[in-house]
């Protein structure tokens, strides 16, 4: 059968939409197919209703009619991804348990560094000296570059880094606490040229700052301590009690406090070294 040219330019067109249009196909017995979505016979041809007018196929010409299983409508929108489940913000860093760590793995008393710290920046992670110096235990660019310190500003990496440093200066004094200060604050080669604690006010007030916190904190514990031992034996004698706590003021009010020796003796935590406090009293020793 020949269809007019019109009409073959239209099958062509609606075989080549055939799944794109309609409900229906009919197949005709050339091998082509015509979309539609409804159809009616009239007499010998069949009219085939299409999205946009339609068409008349002879019903000898149609060898069947097949449905078209038409593909979901996409959604209006894409669907929204899944939501990541909601996270708990970041637990807020434990700069105590962060120096207590530091401390523990280089056997330096975390008093100390704690009090290292308080003098340096106290405790402010983004700190920057008018040097440059950054950080919580204020380290310079160099010296942060040395030890492995990526990012001064990452509070945990500083604190490591500025623990190892402390303890590589307490090595490099045979334990001397108040040097090794000295050299944390004013540099390795200021000690070196004074033969002790350079003659810097700066310096000097900074030893006796670190001191200072580091001998409260420990009068403290002492005290709380005693409070304890003294509650758990409520049946001693309460003008002994008094007594105990009278020495112990008056040793952790003197240089050569027992709070002294535990500074000197803890910073590296092996053996017994030169007194923090009495070395402060020794100056430019």
């Amino acid at each position: 059968m020949r269809f007019p040219r019109p009409l073959a330019i239209a099958l062509f067109l609606f075989t080549a939409q055939i799944f794109a249009l309609g409900d229906d196909l009919a197949v005709l017995r050339n091998g082509s197919a015509i979309d539609h979505l409804r159809r009616e016979q009239i007499g010998d041809m069949t009219r085939l209703y299409m999205k946009e007018g339609y068409v008349d196929v002879p019903t000898g010409d149609i060898s069947s009619f097949e449905a078209v299983e038409t593909p979901p409508a996409p959604p209006d929108a894409a669907p929204a991804m899944e939501k990541p489940q909601s996270v708990a913000p970041n637990t807020p860093l434990d700069i105590n348990q962060v120096v207590r760590e530091a401390s523990d793995r280089r056997q330096i008393d975390p008093d100390f560094v704690a009090s290292v710290i308080k003098a340096e920046s106290n405790f402010k992670v983004r700190a920057v000296s008018p040097k440059g110096a950054r950080g919580l235990m204020q380290l310079m660019p160099g010296t942060a570059a040395k030890l492995g310190v990526q990012d001064p500003f990452d509070a945990k990496a500083n604190v490591e880094g500025g623990t190892e440093y402390l303890k590589q200066l307490l090595i490099l004094y045979d334990k001397d606490a108040i040097k090794a200060l000295a050299a944390y604050n004013a540099g390795p080669q200021r000690v070196t040229q004074y033969h002790g604690v350079p003659p810097y006010r700066e310096t000097q007030a900074y030893i006796s700052r670190i001191l200072r916190d580091f001998n409260a904190k420990k009068l403290a514990q002492m005290n709380s301590g005693q409070a304890q031992t003294q509650t758990a034996t409520s049946g001693s004698q309460p003008s002994k009690a008094h007594a105990t706590n009278a020495t112990a003021s008056k040793k952790a009010a003197g240089s050569r406090s027992a709070a002294g020796r535990n500074a000197s003796n803890k910073t590296t935590g092996k053996g017994k070294t030169q007194q923090a406090s009495a070395a402060v009293s020794q100056g430019g020793e």
